[in-house]
């Protein structure tokens, strides 16, 4: 049976996202990707990524079969087998000491912290900032406001439909996840504008 999951934001974003990683990849080492959704992202980027194993990561079980799904149809010897993972967890599964794919220099997410609530941001930052190495490199993709003020007209209409779904789900203003990342040891080195009104976000851990 073919588990795989197919989202047509994956097949547009992955292109300019690969090119953005690749002009400010970390040391080498294990890229951890949290909420790895269908694993459309994970198949792509680690044939690219040769010097980096790539970990994806899901808490949902139909995703982490996704994964499977993909990873069984686009092998690559960099490509681990996914883990199940909380962002909100006090302990990562990458933290055990039987993890055998260690050191994490970096962490990448796409797409989650608007359609998460505010807590599961600050759980990823958290764990990030545990897990990183000194100079590790977290990306996170997707909209963002700007001053409290959104970039694009469709952003504003996305948060609305966003908030009508779920009152704790909203796109993030910049700053503030700039600043919950501070308090975990992550400095903002750039965000970085992308197709589609949405940003890269690029932090780095300082011990």
């Amino acid at each position: 049976m073919d588990r795989r999951q197919y989202t047509p934001s994956s097949a547009r974003n992955r292109g300019p996202i690969l090119q953005a990683l690749r002009e400010r990849l970390p040391a080498p080492g294990t890229f951890l990707e949290i909420a790895s959704g269908s694993g459309e992202h994970a198949v792509h980027f680690a044939p690219h990524l040769a010097d980096h194993k790539w970990q994806a990561s899901n808490h949902e079980q139909d995703q982490l079969d996704s994964v499977y799904g993909w990873l069984a149809h686009s092998p690559a010897p960099n490509l681990l087998p996914p883990l199940k993972l909380d962002a909100t967890a006090p302990l990562w599964p990458v933290e055990l000491p039987d993890y055998a794919a260690p050191p994490v220099t970096g962490v990448f997410n796409a797409n989650m912290i608007h359609i998460a609530p505010w807590p599961v941001c600050q759980g990823m930052m958290a764990g990030a900032g545990r897990v990183l190495v000194d100079r590790g490199r977290l990306f996170l993709y997707g909209p963002y406001k700007v001053g409290g003020i959104h970039t694009a007209e469709t952003n504003a209409e996305f948060d609305l439909w966003l908030k009508s779904k779920n009152p704790d789900f909203a796109i993030r203003d910049q700053d503030d996840v700039i600043h919950e990342a501070a308090t975990h040891g992550l400095v903002h080195l750039e965000a970085y504008p992308m197709p589609a009104n949405n940003f890269l976000q690029i932090f780095e851990k300082r011990a």
